[in-house]
């Protein structure tokens, strides 16, 4: 079937966590044998600031990573959605899109009429921006993709949405599993933007604190980090590495011993139990991984099992020295939260989930014949990789 996805870029992952899972998902969809139109404005604030910092060659290099994916750039203004969405079955419309682009695809989909049409949340400003949020025109989707249960049932409270599904994020296993024999640098990398003082404290805290009391030789990667933040880790003694293409996540994940979760407030104080895309990645590149205090409401993992929970600084310490001393208990660790993530994580999970919702618009007969066809084309497995 064909699945016409817009959203903020495919092309940037610069300050962009969604760029994982959206990759993910559109490849899934192209191995199953769907086609796929991912389209994204020519002014994405992720793009322009990755090609104003580094370039063309991070382009180059996606082409390189995902072959089969590509996207279509568009002025709004010279859209044209019938062109566009003619001959869709599945719309998908992401929540970084302009009010405008919202809503021009909801009147059409109100005028024509013959596709599903679906709207995906996966940040917190249903708490944070209700205003933004309230003033997108859902009226004529089917329903929203939301990356936690916590807010699914707000849309539902809030009566924003016909219908509202759990769709969480998960790994893509073309590109983030465990690469073996890496040498290890150093014992600590952290892997995340700075994120408009969501989690300054945290991470001074969780991160910065711990390294400097242990004496550990650590490496940090991001964007947006003020000068103030940079000045603390380097008295810390952590190296700061900027931007980190997310594809080359793996490779890096590879070269230390240990990685840590530090969730941004909202998601700890306000929206438990969506872990955001962070954890999906390491554990399916196979890293131990300690977490600052987080609550899984949706049981997603097994804590104490496929990661631990530092509940202060002072326990993050402790709980890093010791899996760094431990290599039983790190290769526990690691084993474990890749168990996890390979049966109930992945973007082919996602995918069946996804069409299981598609299908449910469908007449009955079509419905069971295009699930026994769906059923004949998902992967029996996840890629065989060696931890």
């Amino acid at each position: 079937m064909r699945i016409v996805m817009f959203y903020h870029t495919l092309l940037s992952d610069w300050n962009h966590g969604n760029a994982h899972f959206l990759r993910g998902i559109a490849s899934e969809l192209i191995a199953q044998g769907h086609e796929v139109d991912v389209y994204e404005p020519t002014d994405s604030w992720s793009y322009q600031s990755m090609v104003a910092e580094h370039g063309e060659k991070p382009i180059r290099k996606f082409r390189a990573a995902y072959p089969e994916l590509a996207s279509v750039r568009y002025e709004l203004s010279t859209l044209n959605l019938n062109e566009v969405l003619g001959a869709a079955d599945l719309v998908i419309v992401h929540e970084w899109n302009a009010h405008e682009l919202v809503k021009r695809i909801g009147e059409h989909r109100a005028k024509f009429g013959k596709y599903v049409l679906l709207f995906h949340d996966t940040h917190h400003r249903m708490v944070t921006a209700p205003e933004s949020m309230a003033a997108y025109e859902l009226s004529h989707y089917d329903g929203v993709l939301a990356y936690g249960k916590v807010l699914k049932d707000l849309y539902e409270e809030r009566r924003w949405a016909r219908s509202a599904w759990t769709w969480h994020e998960a790994a893509d296993l073309r590109v983030f599993h465990p690469i073996a024999g890496t040498v290890k640098l150093a014992d600590l990398v952290w892997i995340g933007n700075w994120g408009d003082d969501e989690r300054s404290a945290e991470l001074r805290e969780f991160l910065i604190e711990p390294v400097k009391k242990l004496k550990l030789k650590g490496r940090v990667y991001g964007v947006r980090y003020p000068d103030d933040a940079k000045r603390a880790l380097a008295d810390a003694g952590i190296e700061y590495a900027g931007w980190l293409p997310n594809y080359e996540v793996p490779r890096v994940f590879a070269q230390y011993k240990v990685t840590v979760h530090i969730p941004r407030r909202p998601y700890v104080k306000i929206l438990p139990g969506i872990p955001t895309i962070r954890p999906f990645e390491a554990m399916a590149c196979g890293i131990p991984m300690i977490c600052s205090p987080w609550i899984d409401a949706e049981n997603l993992f097994r804590p104490g099992k496929d990661y631990l929970v530092a509940r202060d600084g002072n326990e993050m310490a402790e709980l890093l020295s010791s899996v760094l001393r431990d290599a039983n208990r790190a290769a526990e660790l690691a084993k474990s939260g890749l168990e996890t993530i390979r049966a109930r994580h992945t973007c082919a999970h996602r995918v069946s989930e996804l069409m299981e919702i598609y299908e449910s618009f469908r007449p009955v007969g079509r419905r069971c014949r295009a699930a026994s066809d769906a059923q004949q084309r998902v992967p029996t497995g996840a890629p065989e990789v060696v931890a």
